[in-house]
């Protein structure tokens, strides 16, 4: 299977490997990416950003989530995954950590697919709340939507949204999604899971106030426990990658050709990525790096480079808002040598 042999290759090398993509989806990938720098590039910086910022301490594990709090906070793992399929891996990249909020994106896309664009902006919106992730009063401030799908109520409102028979076809439903987006089997990190649920009362409260609101789209209780499972996902530094080209790459996984996501929904994710997908940092996230990004308190944070890849980071420590410290600063890194913000001309090769 293609994408086991990628994934042997890759946790073994720290350098990119050739395409393995048969040539006709290569050229079209390649030819969506006519400004991406020489891998040579990209290589040297990545090798820079890990050994400039592998050294740095600061922040702490999330210890709400009390297995996260015993999570190695040495660990520190690179990938970037482009549009034709190269990838580069430095550090600890075959540890499977929790996606956490990184899955609200794939959620939303799943969302979007099933119902198209229009619907889920009118019921989830994508505005930024001005408050904390798990506010209760984002949700009674914002009476017609939930902000958006990035901060706990409007993730909640967004898993309720997914159709199914019942809450098993959901979960099935929302793993098999994020399978085909980092193209690999992806399972349910059990012991999360068991942790969160124990653990979730916050977001059991979320549901119910927007029940009181008319703002959840299924059984409340059920939609948390599906949304809890859904963050309890595993998946290492490769796969998050993966999951971003796919993103990148118009909705097409590079490594097996498949068109996961529609293509008419990229921009609008890539969007809510910009304006909400570091907490409380997305702001300055936008001002310093320019690329639509998403965390998780797990310590992952995955950065989209629209038509070039994308660039998967995890290591656990977290600053305040709840992003990983080093991920941060290993993107910022790549982000400014590399040329990759979107806000600036020279990312077009505009000088």
């Amino acid at each position: 299977m293609i994408t086991k042999k990628i994934s042997i290759a890759l946790l073994l090398s720290a350098t990119f490997t050739g395409s393995l993509l048969p040539p006709a989806i290569t050229a079209q990938s390649k030819a969506t990416s006519p400004v991406a720098p020489r891998r040579e590039q990209v290589e040297a910086v990545v090798k820079e950003a890990y050994e400039k910022f592998k050294g740095d301490t600061s922040g702490k594990n999330a210890d709400y989530i009390p297995y996260l709090a015993q999570v190695d906070s040495k660990m520190f793992g690179i990938a970037i995954v482009t549009t034709d399929n190269q990838v580069l891996t430095m550090g600890d990249v075959d540890y499977s950590f929790s996606i956490q909020s990184i899955s609200k994106v794939f959620t939303l896309a799943l969302a979007m697919d099933e119902l198209g664009a229009d619907a889920v902006f009118k019921k989830i919106g994508s505005e930024p709340t001005g408050r904390a992730f798990n506010s209760p009063i984002a949700v009674v401030d914002m009476p017609s939507h939930t902000g958006n799908a990035f901060v706990n109520a409007g993730a909640i409102a967004t898993t309720s949204l997914i159709s199914g028979a019942n809450e098993d076809e959901k979960w099935n439903k929302i793993l098999e999604f994020y399978g085909k987006a980092a193209g690999d089997k992806l399972k349910l990190i059990d012991e999360v899971y068991k942790s969160e649920a124990a653990t979730n009362t916050g977001n059991k409260a979320l549901s119910y106030l927007l029940a009181k609101y008319d703002r959840i789209y299924a059984d409340p209780f059920e939609s948390v426990d599906v949304y809890t499972k859904q963050c309890s996902v595993g998946v290492n530094a490769v796969q998050l990658a993966r999951m971003g080209a796919t993103l990148a790459n118009n909705g097409i996984n590079p490594a097996t050709g498949e068109q996961v996501i529609k293509p008419e929904n990229i921009p609008h994710i890539l969007s809510a990525m910009a304006m909400a997908g570091l907490y409380d940092g997305s702001g300055g996230w936008a001002w310093k790096v320019g690329l639509p990004a998403k965390s998780g308190v797990g310590g992952g944070i995955v950065a989209i480079a629209p038509g070039k890849g994308a660039i998967a980071v995890f290591a656990p420590p977290l600053d305040e808002a709840g992003n990983s410290v080093k991920a941060q600063e290993v993107i910022d890194y790549v982000s400014e040598k590399l040329n990759y913000n979107l806000f600036s001309p020279s990312s077009v090769s505009l000088k």
